[in-house]
């Protein structure tokens, strides 16, 4: 009995593995080369998916995907992410005079809570 659920796991690790090993994974640059292909409309889809390897549901959901985040991109839905720039500037630690400069003298800030009169008598 023990024998066959090693087996049995044995078996389902080698599909695993195959499986992992065949899977193709298209890069970005190569799914939008190809979505962009079948819209130019020189070959079939047909023929575009089978030169390419894949399948014709695989291209339509790349191509759904393409469109819509292309949709949402000209609507204004979806905000740009950061540039590196931006991304160092931002994880940079602030400086003395920034974090000095954001807080309001002390001083200041009481008297401007305080009645006139108040203030006059600590003067």
């Amino acid at each position: 009995m023990r024998q066959e659920q090693d087996d049995k796991e044995a078996v389902k690790k080698a599909v695993r593995d195959i499986k992992r090993r065949t899977r193709r994974k298209f890069s970005a640059e190569d799914k939008i080369r190809i979505v962009l292909q079948g819209l130019r409309g020189e070959d079939s889809i047909a023929e575009l998916c089978r030169r390419e390897g894949l399948h014709q549901n695989q291209y339509d959901r790349w191509s759904k995907e393409f469109l819509e985040a292309g949709r949402q991109r000209l609507a204004g839905d979806i905000e740009r992410e950061a540039t590196s720039d931006e991304v160092k500037t931002l994880r940079e630690p602030p400086s003395r005079t920034t974090v000095l400069g954001s807080i309001p003298n002390s001083r200041d800030a009481c008297r401007s809570e305080m009645p006139s009169a108040l203030i006059f008598e600590m003067m």
